[in-house]
């Protein structure tokens, strides 16, 4: 197997910028959010995808049309954000004040989902993007829990894994392959290196 998945994390939104968990609340980009997602574009002009999907929320496919691949874009529900529940739109450090030591990956979110339930997800998106006929690699435009949860599915650890992987707005990040082994073969790249 040679195809790539390209990880591309949406830009900056308000919410991406204090720390606030942002699920399905569909919060659009902010001015330099729409910058970093054409920052994207002289990158992704130079790929091959036989696919492109994006998360159905507005800044996963404002990105993905300022990236210059809009007219390709499919939406794919398994990509969405991880769904916070009664977490959706409070900090980390709020969430500790009454469950201390919290995080996402281990606690999961009271009426939203945990990390069994996020994998379900991501290992149905890795088997849609590797079943899309033709040649090329797939683009996935999303948010950061997910991607990270899906690099974590992807190497067999599970989407819990993906604490151990940060990922900045708007960068690029690309999971290959060592011989026949699923393999990281880029993380949270700038795009202005």
């Amino acid at each position: 197997m040679s195809r790539q998945l390209w990880l591309l994390r949406h830009g900056a939104t308000e919410w991406a910028l204090n720390g606030r968990h942002t699920g399905s609340t569909d919060l659009p980009l902010l001015p330099e959010g729409e910058e970093e997602a054409r920052a994207l574009a002289p990158i992704l002009s130079r790929q091959q995808f036989a696919a492109v999907f994006s998360s159905p929320l507005q800044r996963a496919r404002r990105t993905c049309e300022l990236a210059g691949l809009g007219d390709r874009m499919q939406i794919c529900e398994d990509i969405i954000e991880w769904n916070y529940g009664d977490y959706e739109g409070i900090t980390t450090a709020a969430i500790r004040e009454t469950v201390p030591k919290w995080t996402v990956w281990s606690h999961g979110c009271p009426e939203g989902e945990d990390a069994q339930q996020v994998e379900a997800r991501c290992a149905r998106a890795i088997s849609t993007a590797l079943a899309v006929p033709g040649e090329g690699d797939v683009a996935l435009f999303a948010h950061g829990h997910i991607l990270r949860a899906l690099a974590g599915t992807w190497l067999g650890l599970g989407a819990a894994a993906g604490q151990l992987l940060q990922l900045g707005t708007a960068s690029v990040s690309v999971l290959g392959w060592e011989r026949e082994t699923r393999a990281i073969q880029r993380w949270n790249a700038p795009t202005n290196p």
